[in-house]
């Protein structure tokens, strides 16, 4: 057995990779790796967990190992946010934290995601440690050293909490409640059946609200969909936008560090203008000021609207765990990614579905204006900017010769516009004389290209992504 992290924690397939036996071994090496960032004797962790099939009992596997390993834990009470658990590891100034989920992933798929004493993602070197510790307890035969839960709990080594008082107290520091309840609004949220149910709808109701929630019920197969917040996923809330006639449609996804939106017209509004949306309004309305942090798969808008402002603008590869670094090391005002997960200056390090719903919520009650016409203002002065990905299964390649190929052989043109600079920070992006751009990137898991694209036009778009299958048509045969 070879248990190896990527991005954002380890993720398998639930009594395949993901058993019982494994996650205790993980949560063994975890506990020898928080004994050894501990700074005085007491080290201690939180344990969230999500509405996946058996997470609850996958947390307590993982709290009753560190337990046994004398770590103090402090486990959530019920399924919360990746965001909520997150902060709950800065709240209690805890060594670490261990969150079970598979976020967007399939129904068939549980994880296993390690925080650091910041509540963002464990760094590279950590997960290096944690996945060479399993190796070794494995092939030298270590003992797991267990506490049962009952008796963790009698001792007070494991105790229960509910993270949401504090975490709610938290975002208020951030979002204008009284604001958005003198609006009136109309708001419907979908939970996707994950972990972020009730929390958007308590908010927004104690703020004044209308809301109604669909998909919160307790559904580990999630209905037979992907718990991700993007446009074909949302049927349901763009008929319960409709049908109840609502101001605003909010989705998050499986863990709730995710955002999607749809309009009143029941229109999908996407991440990319999302964070565009946040950004203006920080800066415009709020006077925040600092640099922005984006992947190179994210939005120009941003870069647009970062210009206009005098913002630095900085580019790092897919993976959230990217955008946190640069946050830190710049107190960026920002960050985020195009998949939804979005934060800003003096959050948890984690993108978070719930603070950017409830910031979209409050743009549109400032503005007093529906959704679809606050974003259409926004492209009329910044854009207009059109945006999509296409994913291609290719043979098995070699990433690095792929990219280098494509940058030794990089086009003077593409789509007949002219390509102005390549940059292979993560795959290879050619950004184009009219900020249009094609981002080549290979999946870092399976045989797959991704190949996005930013153009001015939807059939501006269509043609860069055409560009971008044959550019890569030579790995997928």
């Amino acid at each position: 057995m070879h248990i190896r992290f990527g991005t954002d924690g380890w993720r398998a397939v639930i009594a395949e990779d993901f058993t019982f036996e494994n996650i205790r071994h993980v949560a063994q090496a975890v506990a020898e790796f928080i004994h050894e960032q501990a700074e005085d004797a007491s080290p201690s962790a939180i344990v969230g967990f999500d509405t996946r099939f058996l997470s609850d009992r996958f947390a307590i596997a993982v709290a009753e190992v560190l337990a046994g390993n004398d770590v103090q834990v402090i486990m959530s009470r019920l399924a919360c946010p990746t965001p909520v658990a997150s902060f709950a590891v800065r709240h209690f100034a805890t060594t670490a934290g261990v969150m079970i989920t598979a976020s967007h992933n399939p129904p068939r798929y549980n994880g296993f995601k390690l925080k650091d004493a910041t509540g963002g993602s464990a760094s590279p070197t950590a997960i290096r440690w944690v996945e060479e510790r399993i190796a070794a307890n494995l092939a030298n035969g270590v003992q797991l050293r267990i506490l049962d839960q009952d008796q963790a709990l009698a001792r007070g080594v494991i105790r229960q909490q509910n993270f949401f008082p504090f975490y709610l107290e938290h975002l208020k520091r951030f979002v204008d409640l009284d604001v958005i309840g003198k609006a009136g609004l109309r708001v419907a949220v979908d939970a996707m059946h994950g972990s972020g149910r009730g929390y958007l709808r308590s908010i927004l109701t104690m703020a004044g609200c209308d809301v109604m929630e669909i998909r919160g019920d307790m559904n580990p197969g999630f209905g037979g969909i992907y718990p991700e917040p993007i446009e074909r996923n949302l049927s349901a809330l763009v008929a319960a936008v409709r049908d109840n006639r609502c101001d605003l449609g909010l989705a998050t996804d499986g863990d709730a560090d995710r955002i999607g939106a749809v309009d009143a017209m029941g229109h999908f509004v996407d991440p990319q203008r999302i964070f565009a949306l946040v950004l203006r309004h920080l800066v415009e309305r709020r006077g925040w000021r600092g640099d922005v942090v984006k992947t190179v798969s994210t939005t120009q808008l941003v870069n647009s609207l970062a210009a206009r402002y005098g913002l630095t603008v900085h580019e790092t590869p897919v993976g959230f765990n990217h955008v946190a670094d640069l946050m830190a090391r710049n107190s960026a005002l920002i960050g985020g990614e195009e998949s939804g997960g979005i934060s800003i200056r003096g959050h948890v390090p984690v993108g978070d579905g719930i603070l950017m719903g409830l910031l979209l919520a409050e743009i549109v009650a400032y503005h007093g204006q529906p959704l679809h016409q606050i974003v259409q203002d926004l492209l009329d002065d910044v854009g207009p900017f059109r945006y999509a990905r296409r994913d291609v299964h290719t043979r098995v390649f070699d990433k690095r010769a792929l990219v280098s190929e494509l940058v030794s052989s990089a086009p003077s043109q593409i789509a007949g516009l002219a390509v102005v600079k390549v940059n292979n920070l993560d795959g290879v992006k050619y950004l184009l004389e009219d900020d249009s751009w094609l981002l080549i990137r290979p999946s870092g898991t399976e045989p797959v290209l991704r190949i996005y694209a930013e153009g001015r036009s939807p059939s501006a778009v269509e043609a860069l992504l055409e560009e971008g299958t044959r550019l890569g048509a030579k790995w997928m045969k």
